[in-house]
């Protein structure tokens, strides 16, 4: 037996044996199916079920390598062209993998190679292999506690800290998976998201991100030879920011304080009169009525620089096509990834908090279903 087909076997067994623990999704019968098989990379698609026992008949039979459903609602879930299906609207849909972060612990457990010269690396691959000079690699990654721990804190970090407080919704509007791999999804069931065009949701996402943000809106302007900055106050970014710089300021060492903003593209000059200036700075940014930011060599451009930097500390990473998209497939809660074989496992924002996908010792949330004694 080959091993792929030996692989679809367990899989088959696998959902046999659980096919009274399949969840059902809300909308079912509305959505779109996709299945990547083992004898190929290119998905199958534009399939739909009427009930949760057919699917469970389907993955019995056929025991594909991936499974998804659609975030987009459909009339006719199974016609083609797309136009043909009757679109609904589309879960808002956010992707966050440590794939985006550059991990110290990749140097351990990532490997590459150069496509054309056979160079092999840890960690992530240079920009050009260091003995061609050319661009192409395979990568070959893997997960440890560190990576997905990464991963989970910035989904928290974006429920915490953008969902909740500046779009209105509470810990039990979302519902939360982790990928079976290497991140977590989230997804917002509300009709007002579903309606949402592709340009509103990348207007969303510019936001999450900070990408594309305007410091004057927010209120940083020049007015004599003053620079005024934002107050506590307001609300949204301009307090994310004031909070922020806060921490640096407060919890920083000097040396720390230095090498950020080296990190941040500041010449020896500026970062002087940063560090000689930031006490003065902190008392200022402390008091809400006082906007008033005097730091010498610091430019109108030279704050935006900075304050670009400080909004990369802030916004979320997440994979943003993947939000953009009103016909984005995603992984089925419950189905199993086929580069791991860990189960997608579905989590409230309570037990994500404490979620381990590596170490699990409550079973029902357990994404590890293949074990050896050994």
């Amino acid at each position: 037996m080959s091993e792929k087909n030996y692989l679809k076997r367990i899989f088959q067994v696998y959902y046999k044996e659980k096919r009274s623990f399949l969840p059902k999704i809300n909308s079912f019968e509305n959505r779109e199916f996709g299945f990547i098989p083992w004898n190929q990379q290119i998905m199958i698609r534009h399939y739909n079920f009427d009930n949760i026992r057919n699917l469970n008949n389907y993955l019995i039979r056929d025991g594909p390598r991936h499974v998804y459903s659609s975030a987009t609602l459909y009339i006719n879930p199974y016609k083609t062209p797309m136009d043909n299906k009757g679109y609904l609207g589309c879960d808002f849909i956010i992707d966050i993998d440590v794939d985006h972060f550059d991990t110290p612990c990749k140097d351990d457990h990532d490997l590459w190679y150069c496509k054309d010269c056979g160079k092999e690396g840890k960690g992530m691959p240079p920009k050009k292999c260091p003995t061609c000079s050319k661009s192409k690699f395979k990568r070959v990654s893997w997960i440890c506690d560190h990576c997905l721990n990464i991963a989970k804190n910035e989904i928290i970090k974006l429920i915490k800290n953008f969902l909740i407080p500046d779009f209105g919704y509470k810990e039990t509007d979302f519902i939360i998976a982790f990928s079976g791999h290497r991140g977590y999804h989230l997804k917002v069931e509300d009709d007002r998201m579903r309606q949402l065009s592709s340009e509103s949701r990348r207007e969303i996402v510019d936001y999450l991100t900070g990408h594309n943000i305007s410091f004057e809106i927010l209120g940083l302007r020049k007015f004599s030879q003053n620079i005024y900055g934002f107050l506590k106050e307001n609300i949204g970014w301009p307090q994310k920011i004031l909070l922020k710089l806060e921490d640096i300021l407060k919890n920083s060492s000097p040396i720390e304080l230095e090498n950020l903003l080296i990190k941040f593209g500041l010449n020896k000059n500026i970062r002087k009169s940063f560090m000689n200036s930031k006490d003065d700075f902190l008392e200022t940014i402390s008091k809400s009525k006082r906007n008033l930011w005097i730091i010498p060599n610091f430019s109108l451009e030279t704050w935006k620089t900075f304050l670009s930097e400080v909004v990369k500390e802030i916004g979320a990473e997440i994979d943003q096509p993947v939000s953009i998209d009103v016909h984005r497939l995603i992984r089925y809660p419950g189905s199993l990834h086929g580069k791991t074989g860990f189960k997608v496992q579905e989590l409230t924002f309570q037990e994500l908090e404490t979620y381990n996908p590596l170490n699990q010792s409550d079973g029902v949330l357990d994404p590890i279903v293949f074990k050896s004694e050994n």
